[in-house]
């Protein structure tokens, strides 16, 4: 009966989470609702987890992004780059909630990071509710914390609203880190070396972290499994590599980044934002470096800049899916929606909560299909059944 009590009590504080969410996006309905949903990628294919560097001749692959949609509706003009060159060296700002006691105690195996924004109280319950829940899985233990900033263009009793319900959302739940600075596509480079700051500081002792978008569906026994004969002493960032990605010089793209911003013809290589794997010694050293490194606005792209500096190669996976799992032309028939293909995989970008909330199910339940009996992790290339 106790666990029933705390079920309900559960319940109803969601219920009254989201209706309060709800009623303060009613409020504001003149502006899109914010969106972390992963864009389709056009100028790098998904099949490739590595890029092969281009042929003699051939332009390299430009850079279509691996990063969340803007938290905000996207500027019917130009970014303004000039704004941002003045500002750029703003890079310190304050800490309004906070999670101090996250690593106190045992220590964590496993520190799961996810970026999302204020209004994206639904995919937050979905991550903690299956993947992300906090607790030992398979011996190790883990923790969890989601990465905010301060919806853009609220006013003063709209930040302060916002600021209410998720101080009562980080009471229910204890893993809200919240900034001052605004919610953007920009200043996701704000949220990378805060939070590394922030995991140096409060979880120095962590043995692994997993950073990822609140859109991704992650086998965390599958993570542990590749993890489990990792040294976390030594250095590591796993994830789907990108390389000899070329910047988009074309205004009119969301990715566009001027000569003067970067004057190089080809990006460093990079792990995909959707989600990659650190370890902690790798997380000390890039707290370390990139706060020596110029700030980039496309963050994936500036923490490759940063393990550059660093001389270090990010590891290639092939079960980190950041562009999804595509469809074969060779057999249409197949649904890519399917258990069979997640059991083998790590991460899988641009779910809805829904269907992180099903696929865990379809994974996790008692009564689940024979996909639900685990496999190894996949260590080739992804092959598709019959």
């Amino acid at each position: 009966m106790r666990w029933r009590r705390c079920l309900r009590g559960d319940a109803v504080l969601t219920l009254l989470l989201g209706t309060a969410l709800g009623l303060l996006l009613y409020v504001q309905r003149d502006g899109a609702v914010p969106t972390t949903r992963a864009p389709r990628a056009q100028g790098l294919t998904p099949r490739a987890r590595k890029l092969q560097a281009p042929e003699t001749g051939a332009a390299p692959l430009a850079y279509e992004g691996d990063t969340p949609e803007p938290p905000t509706p996207t500027p019917t003009g130009p970014f303004d780059f000039g704004r941002y060159l003045r500002a750029k060296d703003q890079r310190r700002f304050p800490l309004l909630i906070n999670q101090p006691s996250k690593c106190l105690g045992a220590r964590p195996h496993l520190l799961i990071a996810v970026k999302s924004v204020a209004s994206d109280f639904e995919r937050r319950q979905a991550v903690r509710q299956t993947w992300g829940a906090e607790g030992r899985v398979q011996g190790a233990l883990v923790r969890r914390v989601f990465l905010l900033a301060l919806p853009r263009g609220a006013d003063a009793a709209a930040a302060a609203n916002w600021l209410s319900l998720l101080r009562a959302e980080s009471r229910a739940y204890a893993d809200i880190l919240l900034w001052a600075f605004e919610d953007t596509f920009f200043n996701l480079t704000l949220k990378e070396i805060h939070f590394l700051t922030w995991a140096s500081s409060y979880c120095p002792d962590v043995s692994f972290v997993f950073k990822g978008d609140a859109d991704v569906f992650v086998h965390v026994g599958n993570l542990l499994e590749f993890l489990a004969s990792r040294d976390p002493g030594q250095d590591l960032l796993a994830g789907d590599v990108i390389d000899q990605a070329r910047p988009i010089r074309v205004k009119s793209s969301k990715y566009y980044i001027p000569e003067a911003v970067y004057g190089l013809g080809v990006y460093p290589a990079y792990a995909g934002g959707g989600g990659f794997v650190l370890s902690g010694a790798t997380m000390q050293r890039l707290a370390r470096a990139c706060a020596q490194v110029e700030l980039f606005p496309i963050d994936d792209v500036f923490l490759g800049m940063c393990l550059q500096r660093l001389k270090l190669t990010p590891e290639s996976h092939p079960a980190f899916r950041t562009f999804g799992i595509p469809q074969p032309s060779a057999a249409p028939h197949l649904s890519t929606f399917d258990p069979c293909f997640y059991r083998e995989l790590v991460v899988v970008h641009g779910l809805s909560a829904a269907d992180i909330w099903l696929m865990w199910h379809l994974l996790h339940g008692q009564k689940g299909s024979d996909c639900a009996r685990p496999l190894p992790v996949a260590t080739g290339s992804f092959q598709w059944g019959p």
